[in-house]
């Protein structure tokens, strides 16, 4: 069954762009105070944008001539490999930028805990190029949404069943916390 066309009348009643949004800007709000975060001690007072904007280019940097082996190394005995950091980046940029989307489109969003180990397994076997590439592609697209919030929809409010009452703010400053974390991990690889 075919749908009749929109009237030009009814496309230009509805808005073109969410009310949360507005342009692009390419640094934080200074005046906002950072909420603290499990990471605030990597981030400190450095701006989140900025974080992230130079954590995706220091990863690229980093990996891009490795060989293969590198990727299969720990940066401490037991812990992961750095094809498992960076797996465990790109599926927490997957996570966290659904959770802060879906905090803004749905009222008292509650998200779900995130076990991180469980998800490495669902990813095992992807191999350390796409897990990079992967990473770089979703930073940049949350860097993206980021860059396009307004202080009010970064105010908007979550729930998380272990750290209680957020804001689309406090994921932000975990991401860019988050990614440093694991960059002094992929340094001691290297």
């Amino acid at each position: 069954k075919r749908v009749a066309p929109q009237t030009a009348a009814a496309r230009s009643a509805r808005p073109l762009r969410p009310p949360f949004f507005f342009s692009i800007r390419l640094r934080y709000d200074q005046s906002m105070t950072a909420p603290t975060t499990p990471y605030s001690g990597n981030l400190g007072d450095k701006d989140p944008l900025d974080s992230i904007r130079n954590n995706i280019e220091q990863i690229q940097t980093l990996t891009s001539d490795w060989p293969a082996n590198r990727f299969e190394r720990s940066y401490a005995p037991g812990k992961w490999t750095a094809r498992q950091v960076l797996t465990h980046l790109a599926q927490t940029e997957l996570m966290l930028g659904n959770r802060a989307r879906m905090a803004i489109i749905t009222p008292k969003y509650v998200a779900q805990n995130f076990d991180q180990d469980a998800w490495i397994a669902l990813d095992a076997g992807l191999p350390a190029r796409a897990a990079t590439d992967a990473f770089v592609a979703i930073a940049r697209m949350n860097l993206g949404f980021f860059e396009g919030l307004s202080p009010a929809a970064l105010a908007t409010g979550l729930t998380h069943p272990e750290y209680g009452k957020l804001t689309v703010d406090w994921i932000l400053h975990q991401i860019a916390g988050h990614q440093i974390h694991h960059i002094g991990q992929l340094q001691r690889v290297a």
